[in-house]
């Protein structure tokens, strides 16, 4: 009998892992075989959850390239070289890929990697075995898993290919028994990896469920709209800069003569535009048609607070109706615990309370808009040149700086979700057993005011308790997460998004955007539709009544740049920006430049409120792309290399 490769020694229950309850290893009394796999309907499910296993660790600091590879976010781990965890996304950004042993090898599942194409291998025995399960495995049901499983098996292929653009796609497995030359594939063109992606997402989506209807044991099993969206999301990916035409890869040829990029194709945005409004209109069918807004009746909160909680809740709030697809594993917790603030004046435990030793970058801090709703460099009404000088704070900004104290002018007259998902020293930080809004409690029930110079219960304490930058991410950490008087911290439970409501509307606008001479009112509404949740105008008025350049929205090219930074704004923090930054191929410009941050070391406001550099960054061309490890390239002959890393 064919024996099964020992990932399936660890069975996952399906309703657990799919579910709210813990994860549980299950180990078979006797060695699965092949009929063992599909011998019945509750085997077939098994086999079904080991697939689901393979999800990437999406919103985990350590296994998460989108993280820590972004220049959103940093650690102060290079401060005290202690390495406690294996920060792989933050060494990418500082140019240690390498092709000996690449960071974060997904080809081969090496450097705390999955291997995806065992997955894909998995995805494979799966289809191939499946009609075997007999009558107590009723016709819709099968459909349905042979359907979720060409979903994932699409996933599998687009995480793989905007890591290494062209792939060998495994369409099938090979038989046993095949020659040495047989299984020296080679990589597929980067159009037909796409289009093979989108065919098994057009393929599920008919046999999928529109939503979830057991929400305690299936919620982030694949819906119809996760597969829409996933079909959108390769479309959008293969039209951009990066992929499109770009001349740096024009001259990837494998021995065969074959290129595997072609020339640019504007018609590209054309077809990601209507795969974008098709997933609008499935998400829609499906009930998922608005943002999410806060409306905890417990809570009595002001229009500012409540709004702030709308922008945190749309990325923390379990199974929110915003949300298209969250991470069904809890990897918010081990984020949450690493960029939560300290809120007390003693020293924390280290194996219960925060480490927050990974912080927003000072880039993220300049990016959001001013409170008109544009860039501020770009309001006529903001003052950019004097944006780190130390003011008092008047009565203007009541719920997010209390009157009285003293910041710098950057942290002033920002747009709210500047105050939604940062926290800086001064400002208010709601959450953390402190759910009193400001004015409505004693000063123990009210929002925190974060303390941020060295030596105060925010700041640089020890090597592992601060922020090099003098930011928190206040977003990702659900407002229910709390601290107890000993320092022991409670995780709310939430939902990483993998994909949400606001990211295909910034997704559709982009496409719309690209494939038009000029923006027309669609490009427009879906843009707005964003803002408005965060309680900014229109784009068109803002930037008329407010911009230096009044008419950066009436252009494609304008309004390129406002819907990326649109999408880098409402999605910080989210594993999208790394992704984005890359596709536009800008990350040479972004990643190149050297980190800041307001010197921490510091204690007094005369000092600390000085901007310092943090650490450089290196990315050069070959970065766009992950390396194949050298020892592939010698077991495998017609595996040509991604440019630039011979």
């Amino acid at each position: 009998m064919k024996k099964i490769y020992n990932i399936l020694l660890s069975f996952v229950f399906a309703g657990c892992l799919l579910g709210s309850c813990d994860y549980l290893d299950i180990v078979p009394d006797n060695v699965p075989t092949m009929e063992h796999a599909f011998k019945d309907r509750v085997s077939a499910e098994r086999f079904l959850a080991t697939i689901y296993q393979y999800m990437p660790q999406i919103g985990h600091p350590m296994y998460d390239p989108a993280l820590l590879g972004s220049d959103e976010y940093g650690t102060n781990q290079n401060d005290y070289h202690l390495n406690l965890f294996h920060y792989w996304g933050d060494r990418m950004k500082l140019g240690e890929q390498n092709t000996n042993d690449p960071i974060m090898n997904y080809w081969e599942g090496r450097n705390d990697a999955r291997n995806l194409y065992i997955a894909l291998r998995d995805c494979n025995i799966f289809l191939e075995n499946i009609g075997k399960v007999g009558p107590d495995l009723n016709d819709e049901d099968r459909a349905r898993w042979i359907a979720e499983v060409k979903f994932l098996k699409a996933f599998y292929h687009f995480y793989l290919l905007r890591m290494y653009g062209p792939i060998p796609l495994v369409k099938e497995n090979l038989p046993i028994g095949s020659s040495s030359e047989e299984v020296r594939v080679y990589r597929d063109t980067f159009d037909d990896c796409v289009d093979y992606i989108c065919q098994l997402c057009e393929e599920a989506i008919p046999d999928l469920p529109l939503s979830i209807t057991d929400v305690i044991n299936e919620m982030g099993r694949i819906t119809r709209p996760i597969a829409a969206t996933l079909l959108a999301e390769a479309r959008v990916t293969g039209a951009s800069p990066l992929f499109n035409g770009n001349p740096d890869f024009q001259d990837l040829t494998d021995n065969r003569g074959m290129k595997l990029f072609s020339e640019e194709d504007p018609n590209k945005w054309n077809v990601a535009a209507v795969a974008c409004k098709e997933a609008v209109e499935i998400c829609k069918e499906a009930g998922i048609s608005q943002l999410y807004e806060f409306n905890d009746s417990r809570y009595d909160l002001s229009e500012e607070t409540r709004r702030g909680m709308s922008i945190r809740g749309a990325s923390t709030e379990k199974w929110n109706e915003e949300l298209i697809w969250g991470n069904p594993v809890n990897t918010s917790a081990q984020l949450q615990q690493r960029i939560l603030p300290c809120f007390k004046d003693k020293d924390w435990s280290h194996t219960s309370g925060p480490i927050p030793e990974v912080y927003p970058t000072f880039r993220m801090a300049e990016l959001f808009y001013s409170q008109n709703g544009v860039p501020i460099e770009e309001d006529v009404n903001y003052d950019h040149p004097h944006r780190y000088q130390v003011v008092t704070v008047g009565d203007d900004h009541t719920y997010y700086i209390k009157k009285g104290e003293r910041t710098a002018y950057l942290n002033l007259y920002r747009e709210p979700r500047f105050y939604a998902d940062l926290g800086f020293d001064r400002g208010y930080w709601f959450g953390n057993g402190r759910t009193k809004d400001v004015g409505k409690g004693t000063a123990s029930e009210t929002p925190w005011i974060v303390a941020a110079k060295k030596g105060q219960m925010s700041g640089k304490t020890k090597e592992t308790t601060y922020s090099r930058s003098g930011y928190f991410c206040k977003k990702m950490v659900h407002f229910e997460a709390a601290t107890d008087a000993n320092g022991k911290a409670t995780y709310a439970r939430t939902t990483y998004p993998l994909m949400r409501l606001a990211d295909l509307y910034l997704l559709y606008a982009e496409a719309l955007n690209e494939s038009l001479n000029e923006p027309n009112d669609e490009v427009y509404y879906y843009i707005d539709e964003v803002r408005k949740r965060a309680g900014l105008k229109g784009v068109k008025e803002s930037w008329s009544n407010y911009s230096r350049n009044p008419d950066k929205p009436l252009t494609k090219i304008g309004m390129r740049d406002i819907i990326r930074q649109e999408r880098m704004i409402e999605l910080s923090f989210e594993s999208k920006r790394f992704w984005d930054v890359r596709r536009w191929k800008l990350a040479h410009i972004y990643y190149n430049q050297v980190e800041r941050g307001w010197n921490v070391h510091q204690s007094t406001e005369q000092e600390y409120y000085n901007v310092i550099t943090v650490q450089p960054l290196q990315f050069t061309t070959k970065q766009y792309l992950w390396p194949i490890r050298e020892a592939e390239l010698m077991k495998n002959s017609n595996l040509i290399q991604n440019p630039y890393w011979d």
